[in-house]
This record gives C-alpha cells, structure tokens and sequence, in this order.
C-alpha cells in the first residue's frame, strides 16, 4: 500500500526549484507559491515606536550644503496619504507597493530611541525564506532577528547583525558558521556606507551548506515561524560638526527609518498540497488583498489538517510522512464494516511494512485489522461478500463438544471440536468415547471396555460395551460360564421360554422369534462396511458429481463417482471391521469411472449360524452375490433377506443402533435393513450427515444448491462447507457468476478502464466506481465537481477555489472551468452567489462570507422584492430595503401603512376607509387612511362604527358632520329609543311629539311639548310640513288646498280632493281676488255670534239681522262665478253691519296692523281687538237696561242710556250711532279707545313714513304705491288669529270689509316682488325708527294699563253669566289677550 503524505516546504533556491513539480503533486511532493508574507497584514505589524503619533515632531537629517533644507516634521496621528498627509510615516508604509512613487512614504522611529523593535505576527505556521529590509537612514548599528513557533510564547534568534560584534554581542561568534543552523553575528551589513538604501538580508537556510533531508528536524525549526521580530539595538551616530555650530539637538538627525521590509515565504505544507486558502478567523484573518499568502493549505496524499501535518482520517494503513516521491496513500481497508481507522506500528512492521492501518470499532459483527473476521460465535456466509453488512451468520456447534462453547471457523463455520469429540457440529463422541459433556475438556471419556471381551467400541451415549459371546460384564471384563454358553448356542435353535414362546434375543433385537431390531436400530447389510473412492486417495482423475433425478436410476453411493485413469491406483482406509474374519472384497465401477469398494463377511466364518440348511439355501440363492450387485434402491428376495438379518444380527451381535443425524435427518427411525436413515432435502448417507453431490452447507435444512456458474466455473463442484465454486481466473464470486474486480462484462471479463484512478467498475456496464484523485465520470475522465483538470491527459484534478476548496464550508460554486491559454479558473457559482470567485452574495441575497460556514441565502422577503434589484435588501443581515405589493417590514411581512391584507400572498389593498368617520390622526394628507394591515379595520371616531368607518353606530347620526357622527341626543321620554336615523338623525318619536330630538310637538300637533302636544287634525293630504303651526295648531295647507283642515281644493283648483289640479291659467287673478274677499267674509261672520231663539226677545229686530248678515256671508262661501251685483251685495253687507263713521279710520287701523309687523304687529291687534271692538259690539247689540249695571266698569258709567260723562254701555247718540264711556271714564272700553287713539297717531305717522323715506331714495315710489304694498301685506293678514274671535265688534269687521273692498290687487308676481324690494329699501334708509321705537313703548305701557282693565272686567263678566251666554264667553277671550298684552310688552321692550 501506498503512504498517506503531506507537503513540506523546501528553503532558498531548492523551494522554487520545487515549482516546477506542481504538476506533480497528486503523485509526488508539492509546494505552494512563495510571496511577501507583509502582504495584507498591515493590521499584525507593529513598531514599538513611530514618530508624530502623539503630535508633530520635528526630525532633521545629515547634510553638508548650507542651503539645502535639514528638518522636517513628522506628524503620524493619521495613515500616510500622499496628498493629504505625507508627513505620515507609520509602519505599514514598509509593506512593498511596487508604487513608482514608493520612496515619498516609510516608517520613522521617534529621535534619538535605540531599542526600537519591529513585530509581524502570522495567523498560522508559514515557511520563511528570507528577510530583506531597505533603509532610508543609515542601517542599524547592531540588530538581531528573531523568530517564534508559537505564537509569541518563546523566541529564538536567527542572527545578529553588528558593526562591532564584539563590542554589541561579545557573547557571540563573529567567525562563519560550521553548521546551518549555527548563529553567528554578521557584519556585514551595517557599515555606514550607503547612508541610505541601504539592505540588511538574512536567508532561513545558508546556500553554502548541502542540505541532505529537507525533513529534517533542524531544518524544519530554522524555516517554520508564527511570528519574526527585528530588534534595533543602536543607531549609528556620526560627529555633530556642522550642525553643532546652529546649537541644534544632535538627537534629532539619529533614528531608524525604513522604506520597505520583505518577509518572503508561503504557507508550510509538509510537500502536500500546492494552493492554500485563508486561514480561520479565530486569529483574525480574513483577508483577501491580491497578493496575500494565506495560510491554510489544500491538502493532497489524502492529508489533513492545517498544514497538511497528518493523515486524512480513513488513511492510516501508512504512517505519515512529509512529502516526497510515492506519497499517495491507499485508504483502510476495512471492508465497509468501520468509518476511521488508526495506524498501529507494530502492525506495519509484522506485515513488513506493507499495511499498518487497524479498523476502528468495527460494525456488523466484524473484527480484525480490517474487520476481515466474524466475531466469534459467528462465520462468514458464503453465499455472501466480506462486504455485506448480514454476512457474519451464527455458528451451528454444539457447545457441549465444540471448543470455547460453541465456536466455529469465522471463514468456513466448521466447528471446532474438543480433543474426544466428532460430527460437523461436534455433536457426537468419536469412536471408542464416550459421555458427551460440556464441562469436560475433552468433551468425551474413553471406552473403558476390555479389548479381549468387547467387540468394537462403547455406547457413545451410555459407555455400555458390545461384548463377544464369551464375555459378559459392563465391561465385558468377564468369562461366560458353561451354562451361559450353552443358553446362547440354543438360542440359535429357536430355542424359547416354555411359558411364553420368547426367544432369548440379541441385543436390541425384539419380537417373540427376536426376528427385528428394536426401535431406532438396524440390522447392517452384507456390505455394510462400504468405501468410497471419493475419499480414497491419491485423486488424479477427478471426482465426477451425480445427483438423485426422476428419470435416471441411482447406480453409485457417495457422492457419485472418481476418474480413474490407466496404470492410477486408489488406496481405500479400512479401520472399521468388528472383528477379523474372512471377507469378500466388492469393487463396483463404470467404465473408465471407480466407484466403491464393499467388504463382505464370508457365511462360513460367521458363528453360531443356525443351520447347514440355512447355510445351503445362502448359497443356492446367491444372497452374497445379490447383495453385492444390487443398487441401493433394490431389496433381495425373501429368502435372502432373513438369512442376511440372522447372518447381520451374528455378525454385529445384535442390531446396531440408527444414529440418525439430528440436522440432516427427518427423524431418528431407519430401515431395519441396511440403517437408511430418511434424509432431508440434498442430505445422503446413511445416517443423512452430508451434502448430497453439487450441493454445500449443510444444516437444519438441508443442504442448498451450489449452481455454480457454468461459464465461469471449471467444476460443478463446490466446497461442502462454503459453497465456494472452482473459478476462473478473472472469475470471482461463490457461484463464479461475476468478474473479479478490475474487470466487468461477464462472463468474458474484459479490464476496467480507469485511466488509471479506479480498479473497480460497473460490473454491467464497465462505468468506473470510486475514482481517485477526486475523479469522476464512466471512465475516470473527468473531475467531480469543485474540481477542475483532465484526467485522460493525465492533469490532474485541482480544487476549485470558490473562493475556497470543497467541504471547506466557504465553497460556493458546482464547478469550475480553467482556462489552459489564460491559466484562468471560472467559478459556476451556486444560486445565490456571484463573483469570478463566488465570493459576494447575488442581488436579492445575503450573507457575511467572512464567517464560516456561512452562504448567501436568499433574501427572506416573501417573494416581495424584486430579486434582480442589488439594493432590495441588505446583503449582511437580509433586511427588505424595497418592498414591493404596498408591503413593508424587515422581511417585507406586513402591509404597509394604509394598506392591509396578506402580505405573504402579495394581497395588500388600499385601506377604503371613510375619511369622514376614520380618526383624523390616522388618515395623513395626500396617502390613504391607516388600517389594521390585516383585517382592513378602519380606526373609527366615537360613534362610527364599520369596517371602513362609513356608517354610524346605534345612537349617533350625520357621519358628514365636523367632528363625524354625532350622539342622537333623543328626547328619553318622548322618543321610543335613543337609535335615530343615521342621515337625517331623526329619533324615532312617540305619536304626539316631533322634531329631530322628539322635543317638538310633533307633525299634526301642537303645543308645548314639555307639558302636552295636542293634535292639529289637519288633512295631511292637503298639508304641506309641517302640516300645522306648532303653536296655534293652525293648518298650513299646500298649494292648490284650503279650509280650515286644509281637507278642500282652493279656488283656481279642481274641486276633487285630494288631487286638487290647477285649473286653467286664466282663472289666478280672479282667485287670488275671490281668496281674499272669502277670508274676510269668514272672519266677518266669525264676529257675528250665533244666538238662540230664546234669547233678547226684546230685540228681535237686531236678531233677525244678524240671522241675514249670516246668510248673506254664508252666500260668500263660493264666489267661483262672482259677478257684479254680488260684489254690490257685499259692499251694502259691510254698510248694513255698522255705520261706523270712521270707515277710513278701519282703514288706517289695517294699514297700521300692516306696518306694524314690522314693530311687533300683535300688539296693535290687541289693542283694536280689546279695546273699540268689544266697546262698538257692546253698543250695536246690548239694549238691555238689565245688563247696564253690570258692565259699568266696561264704559265707565252707571246707566246704560246715560249719555252725559261717562256714558252708559247702550247710549244712542243721533243717527243711531251708540256710546260707551269718555274721554275720562276708567272702564274698559274707554281706556280701550285711548289705547286705539294711540295707534292712529302712530298710523299717521306710519302714513307719512313713505314721503320722508322717499326724499332719501329716489327709487322709492309713491306714497299710492307704497300704500298697495302696505295693503297687499294686509291681505296676509286678513287670517291673523286674533281677528277671527268671535268677540270682535262689528264696525271693525265693517271696517276691514271695506278696506279689503278698497283693495287694488298687483296684476302680476313681478310687481309684488318689486313692491317688497321698494320696502325693504325703505325701511332700510329710515331715519327716525328709534322714535317710533319710543312711541311703542308708550303703547306697551298702554298694555299694561290694559290688563289691570281686563282683570276687573274678569270679575264683572262673571256676574254678567246667568243674563247671557255671550259675556260668559268674553272671559276666556278676554285672558288671551292679557296674555298677548304680556308678550306685547316683553316683545316691545326687547
């Protein structure tokens, strides 16, 4: 075998002589590159001083012309920059550059320090060749160089340097060196010449001594280093002369200063491998500078290990060694039974060097070096490989008489049996012993029979002994008396028990006549004591195997027949005969074939044979002869077969027993002629212990085939025990069925072809298996991957590094390419990996390459940043930078703000919320409102409610609203629930009330919520909405509508209700006419009460009047087809209902009604109805003298005719006309009809409003068009509530009848909005309202007076009751108008 081996690096010249054998280094020894170990370790060099690093320091340096510039300064608080720092003079600047401007930077020691050192400390053992330094000062005085193998824990020096080597190192030798690794102090090399650029060389090995090992302990100390250090022990000084003169310090020209350090070397391989990659970062290095040696090598020789400084595990059946020719190792060999192995030097030099490896903790039952051998207990099947994990199969030995308990041959699993015992599984005693037992080392004790009186051997299982008829005794140690003799001749003769016929038998034969062997015995044939020439010897001629089949008559016994040739001779053993006698000798045979040889006892001297008759018929029928002749499957006749049973039971005295094999047989019976056991399957013999021919392995069932393979076999044969056939030469495998390795195509087995790197292929196919030297492919043509090379044309497989070796865990590509014109290798880098060396992770991955281990992954982004984007995520820690879909987050998980859904599935959407109902804070200007990124759950304002905050909750309404839904705020116990409507924010109201909060009355009522809503009753089909005053109850009726309920079509309108269609166009004037005048004839006749039969009979005349006046009214009720004498009618109706001189003054009355609208109208009605009205009604129809006294208080006087002061409620004055009170009567009625003098005077100046208003604005009309405004406001009046009483007098109904008479109607729209223009214009440019605001205050204080009237007239109605009906009515009316004198009064005031 081959030996496991290593690289080892080679000093000086001898190193790069090596660089030629790189090709080599599969087979031989290999090195890698040498280069300048300062290359990409600025960070582990170091200086024990550097001028300026603590500020700038002034230096100077040796000059000799006055003007040129002596002094400088160094500053080396920050790195060398050539343009920004120059004074910069750190250590790293001596690491070589090869910049053409590489002078303008080096390193500086502080001035005037002596012991100055300089330190490069390596991550690993590297090889060192030499050290050149380069001085820009004069060099040292006196130096030394030092080196460590461990990491700085000791130094030695490799050699002094001096000028004075006495005078520096006195304790050194300044004479050349004797041996290479002698250290010496050098001279040579600090001279002060040159003062600069001047070198200081030291090489690891001195080319002047002959190095004979390489290997060689001494050798590898001086050339393998961790650390180098160079001690600057004194400066070399000159004489101070012409800078003394200046009185400079003289310290400031000494120091060190050096341009360039060069540590020349590579990585220490051991001659293993030729490439090294970067060591571990466990000494801080991770470099990649182009350029830098690295430290760790690419092991070959199947080595391992930094430096290549042992075998590679599995690769121990060869000690290590550095490397060299014949290196490459040949793994363990241990059958596929262990994972590691170990080299065992005692091993390796008992096999004499040829293998040493020793398998570790062997599996599958295996041991041995090379887990070759079954455990004991347990043997090699062989129908299986050494390599089959289920090979090792378990012994079959009896333990009692095999050795070790049951121990068997782990190779052929024959048993081992103890010194006294036979049988293949050591079962059974041999001859002549007997007792099996365990305990017994021998297994068996020895017969202890007397050989005179025995016949043959013992029992084996009990010791008896077989005597001879002349002995007797266990031991047949005994004579047989006379008697004894005598009994046993007779029993020949049939002699037998007088009782019961019993013969006296032989041993273990039975039966009456002792005709039969006993159970589980037999009677030996003639030719029992049977040879086979199989087992006769010498062979020459070859077995010939037969085998049992259905169509062929078994001629042979054994295992069929031998080859004898001519003049061959064969030499049969007979060490079995019961005793000597004359025997017949039988040799059956074929032609050409010798099959067995048969002795047969001779009938004459058989003893004791019963009769001459007997012996007579043996011959007459040739029973020798037959039985010699027959086959083994033919009987002999009758009379035969009993003379041979007497003759057999004489001859081994008795029957002898079966001894069927317990494993090859069926059972422990046999024939009772001849003992033919009944075999199992391919089991024959007699006893069924052996293999039937072309048949092996026997055991509990049977034996199996041996089916040797006719082409690759030479025999059908195969060994009993093994089954191993007889093969040809290229031919392996039990049955001879395969190629041996090394060859395939059974069964013509033509030669694997490897190129040479595998000795094993396919066994079908020829592919090559196991290729070596990291080759691949069906023929061993071409590198596996991560390894790049041809081996066809014998280039061997080098490692791709991508950027590191294969299993390095810093191996990013499949494979690589190298590039023979270039000498360029390509990675084809992994997924995920980029660069000419896979060494940077691609877009959309990440990763730190640095650490071990380590790969680019992809981007955890969850398919949400776009892979081909470099900046989508962060290439160290995987951070999502660019998330696509709207989604965000470290790994792009989440939905980003204003979006939600399922990021992982790229389903974020738009939030939809509803800004009105969303929190301010949470919807920004210019993006979408802020959602739950998953669910899509807006943040709702108090009240919303909503996925998108679009709807309001129970309890609030108007989301539109400022501030979003507002509470409903219903009225709780006007309204059914505090849910309203979400738009209109309406509650849902109790029948009676209304409003948005159910605090109103509500539609069709009116009243005061807070205490009672009562129902309007209007026509809700003729109402518009609300359908009636909330105060007064009074119905508004829609367009086309009339009536009190509004339940009527009004004029100009189809009759039928509801539908009340417009009728034609022509008819609107005459109905707005037609309107006004049937709402003052219904306020007319409102005035008028309806007395009964019975009362006034007095004044019967009066009553029939007013019976007319309320026909004629009623006949105003439908004034559709009005024509001309009607309109007369009317106007001698308003004649006939008072002849009240003051027409004009109802007039005025009306027009300031009108006016006063503007300045709080209800007070002037109050006074016209409260005051002249009731006092004219009481003078038109109270005549009574009866009812005189009880309305004193009303006129103020005593009599009711009393004209005279205050006169009386019925005075007549001429011409009819009546009288109530005076000018200074206190009764109601006068005090009434100052309250209407009052009102004129405020009329008259009303009147004359418009011409002062109309020398301010000259677009104001005349005072006949400003009174049509003023009386068409009047015509909206004509329905005010107070007017309709029924307590008004008559001559104010007779006034406003004919005022509404006097009535010129606008003829169209335009002129109505035109006049309500001209009075707002009006109104706006007067000037004297707060006067007129003066003169309502003196009204309202008329008002005041007023009501203290009227609560006096309270008490003098209620004595007025029991007389008329009418008084008792005037209270009710009379307190509402107090009420409206209090609101009057509050109204004018404010």
């Amino acid at each position: 075998m081959g030996f496991c081996s290593s690289p080892v690096f080679l000093p000086g010249t001898q190193l790069q002589d090596l660089q030629d054998l790189q090709d080599q280094c599969p087979t031989g020894s290999c090195n890698p590159q040498l280069g300048d170990l300062m290359v990409g370790r600025a960070a582990q060099l170091s200086a024990s001083s550097t001028c300026g690093l603590g500020g700038p320091q002034n230096y100077c340096i040796i000059g000799y012309l006055e003007e040129e510039q002596k002094c400088f300064t160094c500053d080396s608080r920050l790195p060398y920059n050539r343009y920004s720092n120059p004074n910069s003079h750190h250590i790293e600047n001596v690491i070589t550059t090869f910049d053409p401007e590489r002078k303008m930077k080096w390193w500086q020691s502080e001035n005037g320090v002596h012991h100055v050192s300089i330190r490069l400390d390596l991550e690993a053992v590297f090889q060192f060749s030499h050290l050149v330094l380069t001085f820009k000062s004069f060099r040292p005085a006196a130096m030394l160089v030092e080196r460590s193998k461990d990491f700085g824990q000791s130094w030695k020096v490799f050699r002094f340097f001096a000028e004075d080597c006495s005078l520096n190192f006195p304790s050194v030798s300044n004479q050349p060196a004797n041996s290479i690794d002698d250290v010496i102090c050098d001279s040579r090399y600090s001279g002060s010449q040159p003062s600069t650029d001047g070198e200081v060389v030291l090489k690891a090995l001195d080319p002047i001594f002959e190095i004979e090992n390489p290997y060689a302990p001494n050798i590898q100390d001086l050339i393998t280093l961790t650390n180098i250090r160079i001690n600057f022990t004194r400066l070399f000084t000159l004489g101070d002369t012409l800078l003394g003169r200046r009185r400079r310090n003289a310290q400031d020209k000494y120091y060190y200063a050096l341009y360039n350090m060069v540590v020349r070397g590579s990585c220490f391989c051991n001659g293993h491998a030729s490439q090294c990659t970067p060591v571990d970062r466990r000494r801080g290095d991770v470099f990649t500078q182009t350029g830098m040696v690295h430290g760790r090598c690419v092991c070959w020789h199947n080595t391992a290990g930094e430096n290549c400084e042992r075998c590679q595990d599995f690769h121990h059946d060869s000690p290590w060694r550095p490397g060299g020719e014949n290196t490459v190792d040949i793994c363990c060999n241990c059958h596929g039974h262990s994972v590691s192995c170990h080299f065992d030097a005692a091993r390796f030099e008992a096999t004499g060097g040829v293998s040493g490896g020793v398998c570790d903790d062997c599996r599958h039952d295996r041991t041995g070096p090379q887990c070759e051998r079954c455990r004991p207990f347990l043997y090699q099947d062989p129908q299986r490989a050494v390599e089959d994990p289920h090979a090792c199969i378990p012994c079959d030995c009896d333990p009692a008489g095999s050795q070790g308990g049951g121990l068997c041959d782990a190779l052929s699993g024959r048993c081992v049996c103890k010194e006294n015992v036979d049988g293949q599984r050591c079962d059974r005693c041999k001859q002549g012993f007997f007792n099996l037992r365990q305990d017994n080392p021998a297994g068996c004790q020895a017969c202890r029979c007397h050989g005179l009186g025995s016949v043959g051997s013992c029992d084996q299982v009990t010791g008896s002994c077989e005597c001879n008829l002349l002995a007797t005794g266990p031991l047949c140690d005994r004579c047989l008396t006379r008697p004894r003799v005598a009994e046993v001749l007779t029993s020949c003769l049939l002699r037998c028990s007088p009782e019961d016929g019993q013969c006296h038998c032989l041993p273990n034969m039975v039966g009456r006549r002792c005709s039969d062997p006993a159970p589980g015995h037999f009677l030996p044939p003639l030719d029992y004591f049977l040879y086979e020439a199989e087992l006769a010897s010498p062979l020459h001629g070859g077995i010939v195997p037969r085998q049992k089949t259905a169509d062929q008559p078994v001629t042979w016994t054994g295992l069929g027949l031998v080859r004898v040739l001519e003049g061959v001779g064969l030499r049969f053993t007979v060490d079995n005969l019961p005793s000597s006698m004359d025997y017949q000798l039988v040799i059956r045979y074929e032609p050409e074939v010798r099959k067995t040889m048969a002795l047969i006892p001779s009938i004459e001297f058989v003893q004791d044979f019963c009769s001459q008759s007997d012996l007579d018929a043996f011959r007459s029928f040739r029973c020798i002869g037959l039985a010699a002749e027959l086959n083994p499957q033919e009987s002999l006749p009758d009379v035969c077969e009993g003379l041979v049973k007497s003759m057999s039971a004489r001859i081994h005295n008795g029957a002898a027993p079966c001894r069927c094999n317990v494993a090859g047989s069926l059972g422990p019976f046999c024939s009772e002629l001849g003992g033919l056991c009944e075999c199992k399957p391919n089991v024959i013999g007699r006893c069924c212990d052996t293999c039937a021919p072309l048949t092996f392995g026997f055991g509990p069932a049977g034996c199996k085939p041996c089916e040797c393979d006719p082409s690759g076999s030479v025999s059908e044969l195969c060994d009993q025990i093994r089954g191993q056939c007889a093969c040809r030469s290229d031919v392996t495998g039990r049955r001879c069925d395969r190629c041996q390795m090394g060859f395939w195509s059974f069964p013509f087995c033509r030669a694997c072809e490897c190129n040479g790197l595998s000795e094993e292929c396919d066994e079908e196919t020829g592919e090559c298996l196991n290729c070596r030297e990291h080759a691949t492919g069906p023929n061993c043509d071409r590198c596996m991957d991560g390894y790049y090379g041809d081996p066809v044309s014998r280039q061997p497989c080098q490692p791709c590094l991508c950027p590191d070796v294969q299993n390095s865990g810093r191996f990013f590509a499949t494979s690589c390419q190298h590039n023979p014109q270039s000498l360029s290798m390509a990675c084809n880098c992994r997924e995920g990996h980029t660069g000419l060396r896979c060494d940077r992770c691609s877009p959309g991955f990440y990763g730190n390459l640095a650490l071990p281990g380590a790969s680019c992954e992809e981007c955890p982004c969850n398919n949400n940043i776009e892979l081909g984007d470099r900046n989508a995520c962060d290439g160290l820690t995987g951070e999502c930078l660019r998330c696509l879909h709207n989604t965000f987050g470290p790994r792009c998980q989440d939905c980003k703000p204003g979006y939600y859904g399922n990021a992982l599935d790229q389903d974020c959407k738009e939030c939809s919320c509803d800004r009105r109902g969303t929190e301010v804070t949470q919807c920004p200007l210019g993006s979408p409102c802020f959602c739950d990124s998953r669910t899509g759950q807006c943040p709702c304002r108090t009240g919303v409610e909503g996925v998108l905050c679009d709807e309001c909750e129970d309890g609030y309404w108007n989301l539109g609203g400022v501030s979003g839904c507002q509470p409903c705020s219903c009225d709780p116990v006007n309204s059914f629930s505090n849910i309203c409507n979400k738009v209109t924010g309406q509650c849902p109201c109790r029948s009676e009330f209304g409003g948005r909060q159910c605090d109103e009355c509500g539609e069709n009522h009116f009243g005061n919520p807070d205490l009672q809503c009562i129902s309007c009753d209007c026509n809700m089909e003729g109402t518009e909405r609300p359908s009636c005053d909330p105060e007064t109850g009074e119905c508004i009726c829609r367009i086309g509508v009339t009536g009190i309920f509004c339940d009527e079509c009004a004029p100009g309108y189809d009759s039928t209700f509801p539908a009340c269609r417009q009728c034609h166009p022509c008819t609107a004037l005459w109905t707005e006419d037609v309107t006004d005048v049937q709402r003052a004839a219904l306020m007319m006749r409102t005035f008028i009460p309806h007395h009964s039969d019975n009362l006034w009979p007095g004044n019967s005349r009066r009553r029939q009047g007013m019976l007319e006046m309320h026909s004629k009214l009623d006949s105003l009720s439908n004034l559709t087809g009005l024509s001309l004498p009607k309109v007369e009618k009317v106007e001698r109706l308003c004649a006939m209902i008072g002849e009240d001189e003051d027409v004009e003054g109802t007039k005025k009355l009306f027009f300031r009604i009108t006016k006063r609208k503007k300045l709080k109208n209800a007070a002037f009605r109050l006074v016209l109805s409260g005051t002249r009205l009731y006092a004219h009604l009481l003078s038109v129809w109270w005549s009574d003298a009866g009812l005189c006294c009880g309305l004193m208080q009303v006129c103020g006087a005593a009599g009711l005719e009393d004209c005279s002061g205050c006169a009386g409620a019925l005075c007549v004055l001429d011409l009819g006309k009546r009288r109530c009170g005076g000018p200074d009567c206190d009764g109601a009625v006068p005090v009434s009809q100052k309250a209407s003098e009052m009102a004129d005077r405020a009329n008259e100046q009303l009147i004359t409003l418009p011409s002062r208003l109309q020398e301010s604005n000259n677009k104001a009309g005349s005072r006949n068009t400003s009174t049509d405004i003023i009386l068409q406001y009047l015509r909206h009046y004509i329905s005010v509530p107070a007017l309709t009483d029924e307590m008004v007098p008559p001559e104010d109904i007779e006034k406003m009848a004919r005022t509404v008479l006097d009535i010129q109607l606008p003829r169209s729209p335009d002129q109505i909005r035109s006049m309500i223009n001209d009075i707002n214009n009006l109104l706006s440019n007067a000037s004297n309202s707060q006067d007129n605001l003066s003169n309502l205050e003196e009204h309202a204080k008329t008002g005041q007076d007023l009501l203290q009237k009227a609560q006096e007239l309270k008490s003098v109605s209620e004595n007025m009751t029991e007389h008329s009906p009418s008084v008792s009515s005037l209270k009710p009316e009379t307190l509402k108008y107090y009420t409206k004198t209090q609101n009057f009064n509050s109204n004018t005031e404010s």
